[in-house]
């Protein structure tokens, strides 16, 4: 009898319970790290059973570090955890780390989404630059060899808000945020569109290197 076959175990988790997030992540490393099979072995906080961890700091920089850290000794897997929001310019930085929860209620992309539309329906085209912006963080347990290893890299997707939501793809403020050189909102662009130029796609990408020497 043949034995059955099993998934490969987990060895790094990302810090997170959005499955948008994820999926942008598996992606970005398929083929990357040799070895790694990122279907199975690459998974989210659930799936890990990893505490959620309160989002207590100021910075994205802070708040990524914290949720890396924390579910990384929680697993003893290697963790990436992200902080990442818009960033308005007449808001001066606003949602900023509040963006999840620019409405009052966590994750409530509708809500958030007319809250802030409806702040900035005076303010004319020409002022109405934002851009998505984010911290990603790698933490390495020391059951894995990290010796509380962690690095934080960042990175920005510059653009002009529209009045109205378009596009069905994306999540977040995506259908809102017009990059830069572009006629289309990020909700409408394909999901290979999106990572090439996705402020998560650019701190993940910068992040690459060390995640790489993380799991040799």
């Amino acid at each position: 009898m043949s034995e059955a076959v099993t998934a490969a175990a987990p060895r790094l988790v990302l810090a997170t319970h959005n499955k948008g997030k994820l999926r942008e992540l598996r992606e970005l490393l398929r083929g990357q790290v040799p070895g790694l099979d990122v279907d199975t072995q690459v998974i989210d906080a659930a799936a890990a059973g990893a505490p959620d961890v309160a989002e207590t700091g100021v910075t994205f920089a802070e708040n990524s570090l914290l949720k890396a850290r924390a579910v990384a000794e929680a697993t003893g897997l290697v963790a990436i955890a992200d902080d990442s929001g818009l960033a308005v310019d007449v808001l001066g930085g606003a949602p900023g780390i509040f963006s999840a929860r620019w409405s009052g209620r966590h994750g409530d992309d509708a809500a958030n989404l007319q809250l802030l539309l409806a702040q900035l329906s005076d303010v004319p085209d020409a002022h109405r630059g934002a851009a998505f912006v984010c911290a990603a963080a790698l933490a390495v347990p020391d059951a894995v060899g990290g010796d509380g290893r962690e690095v934080v890299e960042y990175g920005q997707l510059e653009g002009t808000l529209l009045r109205e939501p378009r596009g069905g793809g994306g999540f977040g403020y995506d259908p809102v945020l017009q990059p830069q050189g572009l006629d289309r909102s990020c909700a409408e662009l394909s999901s290979e569109e999106k990572n090439a130029i996705s402020h998560r796609g650019k701190a993940f990408r910068a992040l690459l290197p060390a995640i790489v020497d993380a799991l040799r």
